[in-house]
């Protein structure tokens, strides 16, 4: 397919502009995809606000979104799984496949992986993309491209609740009703947990996290989240933690929630780089601290459970704006976290 397509670029800290840049060739392993929908992330609001992630520095003019769904428009000549019309979620990093951890299936750590919307590497708040087409997930019927877009928020809930050992007859405590402690909460939901409650200090997401299915919730500016669950485990703490606020106080305090023994799974990033954590409390309870770093083999999972109806990836969703629209929706979503706990783009007219 050949022509120009529009493309909306991040042209300094907190501006977004638009320009027209040639469609992308579909090469031989790859699909051409119409984009139809891409999620706002985190990480896209903090680029946009700050520049910068750690070491991975903005450079204008850049491309935000790594949320993406779509329909195939153009195929490469090697690709014989995927057709004109299918449509499809994407998975947004690329990976070497020959590095210890692409060898061993922990492809998530490649060091020399290529990631939508990671510096230096353009994201996609573009009209089209060429994507390898292994990273293309087709979805079924029931499954919108709305809700593809969203797989990949899904797939870092599933993936922590993989890490957390998640079973049913836990109990479980998600810190964080943003997207990703929502995500989680319904991952964690899906695969038979008994009892997943949620902590949070903004009572719009929290009554979110009710609506999408938490056993229960705990407004920790209002209450002692600590001593609520305490209460909640009849004095036990809870079998699995899962942090997804980034923020000290939530980390310490699932230390604190936690049953010995347990397992506590670190999601969210901390502003500062770095927090304390009452190390002797989690030595005196065996505790066991992990970590994820996005997903790995997840995608198919997460699409299965939004087609079976376990997971209602509609539901998290609060605000929808155009591209054309873009800057409004980065600055709104900035500006109005109390309300907006999910935007979408929609970038079909």
């Amino acid at each position: 397919m050949q022509g120009k397509m529009k493309v909306a670029v991040m042209t300094d800290i907190g501006k977004i502009g638009f320009v027209e840049r040639d469609i992308p060739k579909a090469s031989d392993n790859e699909v051409l995809v119409k984009l139809e929908y891409v999620g706002i992330c985190g990480s896209d609001l903090h680029y946009y606000e700050t520049g910068r992630i750690g070491d991975f520095i903005v450079k204008p003019p850049f491309v935000l979104g790594h949320e993406p769904g779509g329909t195939i428009v153009e195929i490469g000549k090697n690709v014989t799984k995927l057709k004109v019309g299918d449509r499809v979620a994407l998975e947004p990093g690329k990976t070497c496949g020959h590095c210890e951890f692409c060898k061993t299936g922990r492809y998530n750590l490649c060091p020399d992986v290529v990631f939508f919307a990671t510096p230096p590497v353009d994201g996609v708040f573009q009209e089209y993309v060429a994507h390898e087409a292994d990273l293309c997930f087709k979805l079924p019927d029931s499954v919108s491209t709305m809700e593809g877009a969203l797989i990949e928020p899904l797939a870092v809930g599933f993936h922590a609740a993989n890490q957390g050992g998640a079973h049913a007859g836990q109990t479980a405590v998600v810190t964080g009703a943003g997207c990703i402690g929502l995500v989680t909460m319904m991952a964690l939901k899906a695969m038979g947990v008994s009892r997943v409650y949620v902590v949070d200090i903004m009572k719009s997401r929290l009554d979110k996290a009710l609506e999408l299915g938490a056993t229960g919730v705990i407004n920790s500016k209002e209450q002692d989240a600590v001593k609520a669950v305490s209460e909640l485990t009849d004095g036990a703490g809870c079998d699995l933690g899962i942090e997804t606020a980034g923020t000290e106080i939530t980390t310490q305090q699932l230390v604190q929630m936690a049953k010995k023994g347990s397992t506590i799974v670190l999601v969210g990033y901390n502003k500062n780089g770095s927090i304390n954590i009452p190390v002797n409390a989690a030595l005196d309870k065996e505790l066991t601290l992990k970590t994820i770093f996005r997903y790995r083999h997840i995608y198919p999972m997460a699409i299965e459970a939004v087609a079976s109806g376990r997971v209602n990836l509609k539901g998290i969703i609060t605000n929808l704006f155009e591209l054309d629209d873009l800057q409004n929706a980065m600055d709104s979503s900035v500006r109005d976290k109390n309300n907006i706990v999910k935007a979408v783009v929609k970038m079909i007219k």
